[in-house]
């Protein structure tokens, strides 16, 4: 627990914003009734919920343009001790997430069959490849190695399979690193991992661009003139995101190249606006629904997650208390769609009052 620093108002804002989206998407009751926007895209293409984890990424890479420069002074070796430590908390925090309960029938769940790469995970892993390179490497190497890792992951997938759910190479991967017990199995009982190892290499990339972005605002100030740079390559990442998606398709599963162009664009043109509306205007007090996500980032999106899960263990007149609660309450008064995303709402809003209380009370969980 600490303190916080200070820090641009748009970036708490930003963070807190798809916090509260990602546990809106995460949890809508009867899925096969949310609003489509609300749903990942099947495969290819792109909905609002697929602009959800990259953006959390993007948002670590730009809040590590603030962190980074207490390491400037530091020695290497301490410097990736600290590194390697919180990528070490964050992966394991993810890995016993899905873990948990634990216990399944009176017995430990089995490690062998509990998924090792998920959200936590790639947010461990990304952290932890672009902190070193950021570190160690001058801007311009940063910036080649971006564009090769884009490039490079779409020749690899070209060479050792196609872009289909079972004859793609980060399916191949996985299966021959970890094997399929230890992957997801959501995708029609499909044994593949939309957190794998292998697409992990074009997710740095958001992190990368993140941080870019925030380096860029503090060295040119908060005016319009860099609200309008930051529009201008936006909408040049969109654009080539278009144009890449015709031959590589946009695909959060697989994180193509595409989609993280589009993505990063998205985002760099979403923060510039939040720049104008709350570091250079007077935003209002409506911000600080958000700032309380923002603030507590890490530990609210786990409590929503184990949340979730408690609810889903908790049996309950032939289900479980998840499913009877959405189904009885919100779905039977509300409606299929408008149900599930008031469930979802309440799931989101109790979890907002618990990162209240917590500020309130200035406890802020960092790793």
């Amino acid at each position: 627990m600490s303190k916080l620093k200070n820090r641009y108002l748009s970036l708490d804002v930003f963070r807190g914003m798809d916090v509260a989206l990602m546990i809106i998407v995460n949890s809508p009751g009867n899925g096969d009734t949310s609003f489509g926007i609300l749903k990942h895209a099947v495969w290819n293409g792109f909905t609002l919920t697929d602009l959800v984890f990259p953006t959390f990424l993007f948002v670590v890479g730009n809040a590590m343009s603030f962190s980074m420069k207490k390491y400037e002074t530091e020695a290497s070796s301490a410097f990736l001790k600290k590194v390697f430590k919180r990528f070490s908390i964050i992966f394991l925090l993810g890995f016993l997430m899905y873990w948990f309960p634990f216990f399944e029938d009176g017995s430990l769940k089995p490690i062998a069959e509990t998924r090792i790469f998920g959200v936590l995970q790639r947010i461990a892993l990304c952290y932890l490849f672009a902190s070193i390179l950021i570190h160690f490497f001058k801007t311009k190497s940063v910036l080649i190695f971006s564009a090769l890792a884009l490039i490079g992951y779409h020749i690899i997938l070209l060479v050792f399979g196609d872009f289909s759910l079972t004859g793609n190479a980060v399916l191949k991967f996985d299966k021959f690193l970890i094997g399929a017990d230890h992957m997801y199995h959501g995708n029609g009982g499909v044994a593949f991992d939309p957190e794998g190892l292998l697409s992990t290499l074009p997710a740095i990339v958001n992190v990368i661009a993140g941080y870019f972005t925030g380096k860029f605002i503090q060295k040119s100030g908060q005016n319009f003139e860099t609200i309008a740079k930051l529009i201008m390559v936006a909408g040049l990442l969109v654009v080539a995101g278009f144009a890449w998606d015709l031959i590589f398709p946009f695909n959060k599963k697989l994180w193509s190249s595409s989609f993280v162009l589009l993505t990063s664009g998205i985002d760099i043109f979403v923060i510039a606006i939040l720049i104008y509306l709350l570091d250079m205007s007077k935003p209002g007090k409506w911000t600080y629904f958000f700032e309380v996500f923002g603030k507590n980032t890490l530990f609210i999106y786990l409590l929503s997650e184990l949340f979730i899960i408690s609810l889903a263990e908790i049996s309950m007149k032939g289900t479980n208390a998840y499913n009877w609660i959405a189904d009885n309450i919100f779905i039977a008064t509300a409606g299929n769609y408008f149900g599930s995303l008031i469930f979802a709402l309440w799931i989101m809003f109790t979890c907002w009052l618990v990162g209240y209380i917590m500020d309130k009370k200035g406890v802020y969980i960092k790793v």
